[in-house]
């Protein structure tokens, strides 16, 4: 970036004066090790087993620690929290090992029966934990979180004692080392959170400034609405002589063209992502300073099934069926996504899905009509929720037009901010609503089980009896091309029912600044902070 002549012009006429230019945040940050990172909106929370946004986990992973953790350049299992672990001989029973020196970051010590407390809280009924579902494959937690038995000592957590715990599992998990990586696997304080309100009680003070105590590689300094969230090296952390950043700081800017324009003024060394109309720009050039990889994720709309005319599969098969998803990618993303008909992006542990949703207006039309709305007449007015974002206006905006073309169907779209936008899809007060997933590990597992009865994370409200068996047999099978054969069966019933409509699959568009190092490529977008530096370019 240059100045302009008129700046130059200014700073050159009053410099006898004093005039001197002024360090940018970024330029302090590389200093004094002070990382600037857009988390893209503002967070719902920053309890790690209520939320489920990518703003909230950019911010939960440099607060807290897993029982594993992350590598800074590929994604498997390495130890975090606990510093080793053994598994039985038939895959059910996982015993892991609490390194001595863990502690909290207010100096207590990171115990097992920290973990029960927290997966206990996990799977209260009272809790909802939008997780807690992914975790059923610990012995009776189903069953507890469902309400079916009320003693916890049923379900397969336990301390053994001060510093080791043991998992037994309903049967082998091919993937429970990455499970228990995941955020809402982290553990929370039991005093902090029995402090401010009950062990199954949302939405208390607890994660507040001055409250919260986490266990990870920084704590919360404090938390500006709309503004910061500053947190700092936690002298506490385990592994703190290998944390080298002082500080992050994160930012809820919603605004694409406002976070390019923090980048490129030296406000911000990390953007979520790149607005469209200027991936071409850095791409021819500034190619070092954006980052475009493929992202395990899926973006698609839910569809509310249970009001109508959505609770009829022919409405829901018309709407999936009228979508140019080539147009939407090729006009509005422009970073080379590709194209969604299916729900899980491909190639995960050897699977790819064999059954799509075909783009076909003429066979939508007809369908319409069918379901009672012959060329769209008598159709009700349909609202499309999303959350306030340029990119996901502008596909809003193609996707009413799409439909209004093919199916005659008139869509009213309906911005929201972050947390307005999640909890009226929780409490299904939408008709159709834009939606994403991004895998918590490589497993199909990851996205099909985010439609299973009554899942924390089914917003559509979709339910289906085969649907959920084929997943539970699918959990048990440890043959992967038996596993594999039962997600596909799974994978046809979703997508000829349609509860939800892919788009296309994600791209990362992040823009990263060259002082920051140890930030590399990895299909789950995830960067341990422990790992990360800064170094500016001489």
């Amino acid at each position: 970036m240059t100045l302009s002549t008129h700046t130059l012009f200014l700073c050159a006429a009053t410099v006898l004066f004093g005039c001197t230019k002024r360090e940018t945040p970024v330029q302090i940050g590389n200093r004094e090790q002070i990382l600037h990172r857009n988390a893209g909106s503002e967070p719902q929370d920053l309890d790690p087993q209520t939320t489920t946004g990518s703003v909230e986990s950019y911010i939960q992973d440099a607060l807290f620690e897993g029982l594993v953790a992350w590598e800074p350049d590929h994604t498997d299992p390495v130890p975090g929290a606990a510093e080793r672990w053994d598994i039985s001989k038939d895959g059910t029973v996982y015993t892991f090992y609490i390194r001595p020196d863990a502690k909290w970051s207010n100096g207590d010590p990171l115990t097992a029966q920290d973990f029960v407390f927290s997966y206990q809280r996990l799977f209260s009924p009272a809790l909802s934990g939008p997780y807690a579902y992914m975790h059923y494959v610990i012995k009776n937690a189903e069953a507890y979180t469902k309400g079916e038995i009320t003693d916890f000592t049923l379900v397969g957590v336990k301390a053994l004692d001060e510093k080791t715990l043991e998992f037994t599992l309903r049967a082998p998990t091919p993937y429970f080392l990455r499970l228990v990586r995941d955020r809402s696997a982290y553990p929370v304080h039991p005093p902090t959170i029995l402090k401010f309100g009950t062990l199954d009680e949302r939405n208390t003070k607890w994660t507040h400034t001055g409250n919260l105590v986490s266990n990870g590689p920084f704590m919360l300094e404090f938390w500006q609405t709309n503004r910061k969230i500053k947190t700092v090296k936690n002298p506490h952390y385990w592994d703190a002589e290998t944390v080298r950043l002082n500080e992050i700081h994160f930012y809820p800017i919603e605004d694409m063209v406002s976070e390019e324009r923090a980048f490129r003024t030296g406000q911000l060394h990390i953007t979520k992502e790149t607005p469209p109309d200027r991936i071409k720009f850095y791409r021819e050039n500034h190619p070092d300073l954006i980052r475009l990889d493929d992202w395990l994720g899926t973006y698609f709309y839910e569809i509310n099934t249970t009001k109508p005319p959505f609770d009829d599969m022919r409405v829901r098969q018309a709407l999936a069926m009228s979508l140019d998803r080539d147009k939407i990618v090729k006009y509005v993303c422009k970073a080379g996504e590709r194209a969604a008909y299916c729900l899980t992006p491909g190639d995960m542990a050897g699977y790819t899905s064999t059954t799509k949703i075909e783009y076909n207006p003429e066979k939508a039309r007809k369908l319409l009509a069918e379901a009672g709305y012959p060329n769209g007449e008598g159709f009700p007015k349909t609202e499309l929720l999303y959350n306030t974002h340029k990119a996901h206006m502008s596909i809003a905006e193609v996707v009413q037009q799409l439909w209004k073309e093919s199916l005659n169907i008139d869509i009213q779209l309906l911005n929201m901010e972050w947390k307005t936008y999640l909890a009226m899809k929780h409490e299904h007060k939408y008709d159709v609503a834009r939606a994403s997933w991004i895998g918590d590990y490589i497993d199909p597992s990851t996205f099909l089980e985010l439609y299973i009865t009554g899942g924390g994370n089914n917003n559509a409200g979709w339910s289906n009896e085969k649907y959920d068996a084929l997943l539970m047999a699918a959990g048990k099978e440890m043959d992967p091309a038996k596993r594999n054969a039962l997600f596909q069966q799974a994978e046809e019933i979703l997508i000829n029912e349609v509860p939800m409509i892919p788009i296309y699959y994600y791209r990362n568009k992040a823009l990263v600044h060259s002082a920051v190092k140890n930030w590399h490529h990895n299909p789950l977008d995830r960067h341990p902070y422990k790992y990360v530096y800064l170094e500016a370019d001489e």
